[in-house]
C-alpha cells in the first residue's frame, strides 16, 4: 500500500501570506467602502452636471468593486481568509466625506475624491510594504492604484478650471 500525498491548500510561505494580508486587507476594506459611499453619492448628486457624474460614480463604484476583489483574492489565494463583512468595514474603514443627503455636484465630487484619496494612503503602503514582502502581491496594489488614480483624475476634472 503506498502513502496518500497531501497537498497543501497554498503554496505560499505562511511569513508573506501573512505580510500580504497586512498590507492588502486596509485597501481591501477601503475599496469597499469606497464602493458603498460611491452609490450613495451616485443617488444623492444634484446639479448641472448630473448625469455626467451620475454616470462616472456607477464606473468609479464598479472600479472600486474590482479592486476590493482582486485585493481579496490575492490574499485568500495565498491561504489566509478575509474579513470583509459590512461591519468590519464600517469598523475598519476611514471615515467617510461623503454627504448623506442630496448635495451639489461640487460637493459631492470633493467628499468622493477625500474619500478616494483614504484609500490611496492605504495603497501607497501597501506598494511600497510590498516591495519586500512579495512582489506579486505589490502588483495588485499597483494595478489598484493605476484605476484609482484614473478614476481621481476624471472626478478631478469636473472641479478644474
Amino acid at each position: 500500500m503506498t502513502k496518500m500525498q497531501t497537498t497543501p491548500a497554498t503554496a505560499a510561505d505562511p511569513t508573506v501570506a501573512a505580510g500580504a494580508a497586512q498590507f492588502l486587507t486596509p485597501v481591501a476594506i477601503g475599496l469597499q467602502a469606497l464602493a458603498v459611499n460611491g452609490k450613495q453619492a451616485h443617488w444623492n448628486v444634484r446639479g448641472a452636471n448630473f448625469i455626467a457624474i451620475h454616470e462616472l460614480l456607477d464606473t468609479i463604484v464598479a472600479h472600486a468593486q474590482d479592486g476590493a476583489d482582486l485585493a481579496a483574492e490575492r490574499i485568500v489565494a495565498l491561504g489566509l481568509p478575509i474579513d470583509a463583512r459590512l461591519s468590519t468595514v464600517a469598523a475598519k474603514a476611514p471615515a467617510t466625506q461623503v454627504p448623506a443627503g442630496f448635495t451639489q455636484w461640487e460637493d459631492m465630487i470633493r467628499g468622493v475624491i477625500a474619500d478616494m484619496d483614504a484609500v490611496l494612503i492605504d495603497v501607497k503602503a501597501a506598494i511600497d510594504g510590498l516591495d519586500e514582502v512579495d512582489l506579486a502581491s505589490q502588483d495588485v496594489a499597483i494595478t489598484i492604484r493605476e484605476s484609482l488614480d484614473k478614476d481621481r483624475w476624471f472626478l478631478f476634472a469636473h472641479l478644474a478650471e
